[in-house]
């Protein structure tokens, strides 16, 4: 089976390990873990995984956060990829700092790169694997915030919570997304 996996950020040196851009993190963790290699294709940077025999295309889309759907539909269409194979890697204000949390549907919650796939898609029925980065920031300094670099705090255990979040992801392809929900959303 065929799945996409899409870690969300922005394309550019000023926006890497970023707050934002933690699905690009997670996607790039595994990908080393499997010595691979992303190369740029259409809508985005590209590698193809092998996972006992699934395919997984990990995709880290170039249209920028606020335009992923476009990216997200081209990539499941060219791959026909069906929507409950589809997994989406967020940034998340409204969780603490490396929490975990996997859905199988949900609203956009205010993140312009959900929006733009539920507009392009039509649809809010997708998975999706919420990295908390918490919300310790001042009113009015949100997108600094966002697009800001880790705490030093956050950093000692921020390896260990992309690790795990590649872990989520394995399962999601090998056992589906309910267990994986039971398996993983209670951990901390």
């Amino acid at each position: 089976m065929n799945y996409l996996i899409v870690g969300l950020g922005n394309p550019g040196p000023e926006y890497q390990h970023t707050r934002h851009n933690i699905g690009f993190d997670i996607l790039d963790d595994m990908a080393q873990d499997e010595k691979l290699q992303f190369t740029d294709r259409r809508y985005g940077a590209v590698a193809d995984m092998r996972l006992k025999n699934h395919s997984l295309t990990l995709l880290k889309p170039a249209t920028f956060m606020n335009l992923s759907g476009h990216a997200v539909r081209y990539w499941m269409q060219a791959e026909k990829i069906p929507l409950e194979r589809v997994l989406i890697l967020v940034d998340d204000l409204a969780l603490p700092f490396g929490s975990l949390r996997l859905k199988p549907r949900g609203s956009d919650a205010g993140h312009n790169g959900l929006k733009h796939i539920q507009e392009t898609l039509g649809t809010d029925n997708y998975a999706r694997l919420r990295f908390g980065i918490g919300n310790e920031f001042n009113r009015g300094h949100q997108v600094d915030y966002v697009l800001g670099g880790w705490t030093e705090q956050q950093l000692e255990t921020l390896p260990e919570r992309i690790r795990l979040a590649g872990e989520i992801v394995r399962s999601f392809c090998l056992a589906g997304i309910q267990r994986s929900m039971n398996d993983y959303n209670k951990r901390e």
